[in-house]
């Protein structure tokens, strides 16, 4: 085990694929001699030249679209979207071709692509820079999607999203890449796609989180710890598929829910789990599911407003003590 950063485990989790798969190929804007905007593709180029690290044009629609036809071609590419804000150019390879091809060609071929984007909220980036767009890619079937929240996930899941035969969205949170953590030297350490991650045991209430909002959450929890509230943090690393299973077996031990999400409450990833608890474990809930989410807002400029739109440690905490004294 190293301690290493979440921008320096993806960068050697690609490395590592790199090398041991010729068909992995890594294109994107400046992803090649600038080594990529937050750096994550720092050093590719130098060790598998222009061939295998390509920088392209800005244009997210084509850069999906050729990342498709490759995939169809024989190659495994990884894609980089500088921002998942600019995916919104990229919906319609997105939805109606990298989605629906394995499906539309009977499973006659495989797509072994992964889009990687950066994405989230907190770093006075504004509307258009900010937006937490998970849920769009959720309700779109044939779509594989991952957000890790610690190191050891990043490397673990890409390494995993570059070997699975399907399209998988991989999406990075941007005030985790100078996060620290220990993460696995073994070339062959992966994470599956579908299965959530209990990241700290409790058995009064379980915090359903991922990528940023869990590191809150586990903040969170320590806190409430010392208020003498058992919280239990699931790390849920994979948003579709949803690991059902994990989050109902969490929810069964502990009896109560606050579910945590940076992206819009309306239609959001907090109401979809928020029915499947209530659909599979009402009869064992002790209070309604509370819902921690970010607000109904364009993203403000202001550094101050904006922190009030996105969860924080202490909406965490209040949701938690407010589902303790819940019942039904």
């Amino acid at each position: 085990m190293s301690e290493m950063t979440y921008r320096d485990a993806l960068n050697l989790a690609l490395k590592e694929e790199m090398r041991r798969d010729p068909t992995v190929v890594v294109w994107g804007e400046d992803v090649a001699l600038y080594e990529g905007s937050f750096k994550v593709t720092r050093g590719l180029v130098a060790e598998f030249g222009e061939e295998r690290v390509k920088d392209t044009p800005i244009s997210e629609n084509t850069i999906v679209g050729v990342t498709i036809g490759a995939a169809m071609g024989g190659l495994r590419p990884v894609a980089e979207l500088m921002t998942v804000n600019f995916a919104l150019l990229a919906m319609d390879q997105i939805v109606n071709h990298m989605s629906k091809i394995r499906s539309m060609f009977g499973g006659q071929t495989n797509l072994p692509l992964v889009v990687r984007m950066p994405g989230g909220g907190g770093s006075q980036l504004a509307a258009q820079h900010s937006q937490s767009l998970e849920t769009f890619f959720m309700h779109c079937p044939g779509l594989r999607l991952v957000y890790p929240a610690t190191p050891a996930d990043a490397k673990g899941l890409l390494k995993s999203a570059i070997r699975d035969n399907n399209p998988v969205i991989f999406l990075e949170h941007e005030l985790l890449y100078n996060s620290k953590g220990e993460v696995p030297e073994d070339p062959e350490f992966l994470v599956p796609i579908g299965k959530s991650e209990v990241k700290r045991s409790g058995d009064q209430v379980t915090i359903v989180a991922y990528a940023r909002m869990t590191v809150l959450a586990l903040q969170a929890a320590e806190d409430l710890a010392k208020e003498g509230i058992s919280c239990e943090v699931l790390d849920l690393r994979s948003l579709a598929p949803l690991d059902d299973e994990g989050i109902m077996a969490s929810i069964r031990k502990t009896g109560r829910a606050v579910v945590v999400e940076e992206c819009w409450r309306t239609c959001g990833l907090g109401a979809e789990i928020s029915s499947r608890i209530f659909e599979n474990c009402f009869d064992i809930l002790q209070a309604p599911v509370q819902r921690v989410s970010g607000l109904d807002v364009p993203m403000p400029y202001s550094r101050e407003i904006e922190k009030i739109c996105i969860p924080r440690k202490e909406t965490i905490v209040q949701a938690v003590k407010e589902v303790m004294q819940g019942k039904f």
